[in-house]
């Protein structure tokens, strides 16, 4: 079992170490740049090109049904879905194939509406309550590979 970390923007990589070391699993943290990562066995960093899309598709490349991928991505969320893996979201939210269509259609419509020239907010800032529905996700989400 392994965590894969799309960690270029990810709010929640202190959350994932700690997680992990509980329950002994392994962490790829993949990013474009060199990215700070505690000095720790059980902890990869994995820099890639600064090619379009290239930590997107080394994760995809590495995912599997025994990996649980991190990412806001929803285009990396749902190449991850489709080789078996489990995502989530850094505010906990869990991708499913059930859900996928939804997120993906969303994405589509609001880049249609920023193309247009519409002015949108942002995402809603990261809360603490984010964090601690990541962390819950997170736990829950080993505990179910684990099972397995």
């Amino acid at each position: 079992m392994r965590i894969l970390v799309d960690a270029d923007a990810c709010p929640v990589k202190d959350e994932v170490y700690k997680v992990a070391w509980r329950h002994e699993v392994a962490v790829a943290i993949v990013s474009n740049s060199w990215l700070r990562v505690p000095d720790h066995s059980a902890i990869e960093r994995i820099v890639v090109s600064d090619g379009f899309d290239a930590a997107d598709d080394w994760i995809a490349e590495a995912a599997g049904s025994e990996t649980i991928v991190v990412t806001a991505d929803i285009l990396l969320a749902d190449r991850c879905l489709k080789v078996g893996a489990s995502v989530l979201a850094p505010t906990g939210k869990p991708f499913t194939a059930n859900s996928i269509g939804a997120a993906i259609a969303t994405r589509a419509i609001m880049a249609d509406l920023r193309a247009g020239g519409d002015q949108l907010g942002g995402p809603a800032p990261f809360s603490k309550a984010d964090r601690s529905a990541f962390l819950q996700s997170l736990d829950t989400a080993i505990v179910r590979l684990k099972r397995r």
